[in-house]
């Protein structure tokens, strides 16, 4: 004779489950019941893990399988404990009123254009008639106030519901905070990270930034205390990687995903910027040579299963633009302009994408208009 598993489960289905005020069977608790003829193994998950709630729990199989199926059945029991997970504690900062998204723009090592990135991104999104700002978060290089022709430029205070804030640099149309304003050219900035990140803070809430639809966050390279820094202190809406096509620079911008991607941090990554793709001298514009190899970042963001944003190609005019204060998308009619406008519009429809399938980081979220974008 056989005992029928069917039998085994009723009987099983008498037994409440440790804690929880529900059978075993309805909670779920039984993971396997193998039965030879009147031998019996049940395989049972209980939550409490103390070794009298696990005694317990086996002798109570015992006696109602013997009871309810057959008085002759050998019973053997394997008791496992279940410990819930516990929910990751995300970390996630206050809101800034008045600025609808933040972007960071992060690179995992140093060299790669990524400050030229940003401010040449500020300049296409306000040309494409966005209010935009930007936070110079590289405590340790600031370049921004270079690149805007404002390094001489210094905050004035104004007075805001009683309080005295920071009024940004504007430069272009561009609001503008970097620590580079309160330090000399030729002065290090010699910081442990929580006098960086206190700095940072000062430059985040006790400034006067008004309405924004973008702000971008210029980060240090690679992956440290600022970074972590950044999301504790404001709720950044998504990351943009730039890289170079080099092995080594691809490898670091993955570390830079990678951190983005971590379980307590969990800030979306809208994409990756390959910069310096390609050289076309202007005697034949029409060749691309990949000087630093081809398509390192497109194989990268497919890798990691994100959207690969442009390229932007080695061209003097960006140094000398940058060096000079006045970002090179500001040219009009160039092929620099028309690539800082691709990868703008796909950065902003991979952040409507963003805020459509995952909960909104603010209460405004972005919507596509007309070809173009918007925020509403």
């Amino acid at each position: 004779m056989k005992l029928q598993k069917k039998d085994i489960l009723n009987a099983l289905a008498t037994i409440t489950a440790p804690g929880e005020g529900k059978s075993l069977i309805e909670a779920n608790r039984i993971s396997n019941v193998v039965t030879f003829g009147y031998e019996v193994i049940v395989d049972v998950k209980i939550l409490n893990p103390s070794l009298q709630a696990k005694k317990k729990i086996e002798q109570e199989i015992v006696a109602v399988i013997k009871e309810l199926v057959h008085p002759k059945a050998l019973v053997k029991v394997n008791v496992t404990v279940e410990v819930p997970e516990k929910p990751t504690s995300l970390i996630r900062g206050k809101k800034i009123e008045g600025i609808k998204q933040i972007i960071a723009i992060a690179s995992g090592k140093g060299g790669v254009g990524k400050s030229t990135i940003t401010a040449n991104l500020a300049i296409t999104l306000s040309k494409m008639g966005f209010k935009v700002g930007v936070l110079d978060a590289d405590v340790y290089g600031p370049s921004m106030p270079i690149m805007f022709d404002v390094a001489e430029a210094k905050p004035i205070a104004v007075t805001v519901n009683g309080k005295s804030k920071m009024k940004p640099v504007e430069s272009y149309g561009i609001k503008l905070l970097s620590l580079g304003f309160f330090t000399q050219p030729n002065q290090a900035v010699i910081w442990r990270g929580p006098m960086a990140s206190k700095a940072l803070n000062q430059l985040i809430f006790d400034a006067d930034w008004g309405e924004l639809d973008f702000m971008l966050v210029d980060l240090p390279p690679g992956t440290g205390d600022i970074h972590l820094s950044m999301v504790q202190a404001i709720p950044i809406t998504g990351a943009v990687i730039v890289s170079t096509p080099q092995r080594i620079a691809l490898a670091d911008a993955k570390k830079g995903v990678a951190m983005f991607q971590q379980d307590s941090i969990k800030v979306p990554v809208l994409g990756i910027i390959e910069n310096m793709s390609y050289f076309s001298p202007a005697e034949l514009p029409d060749h691309k040579y990949y000087i630093f190899g081809e398509k390192g970042a497109q194989y990268l963001a497919e890798d990691l299963n994100t959207e690969f944003l442009g390229e932007i190609p080695i061209v003097q005019s960006i140094r000398e633009a940058s060096d000079a204060g006045h970002p090179v998308a500001l040219q009009e009619g160039t092929i620099l302009e028309d690539a800082f406008i691709n990868v703008t519009k796909n950065m902003v429809q991979s952040l409507v994408k963003r805020n459509e399938e995952l909960p909104p980081s603010e209460v405004v979220k972005i919507t596509t208009m007309a070809g173009c974008s918007a925020i509403k």
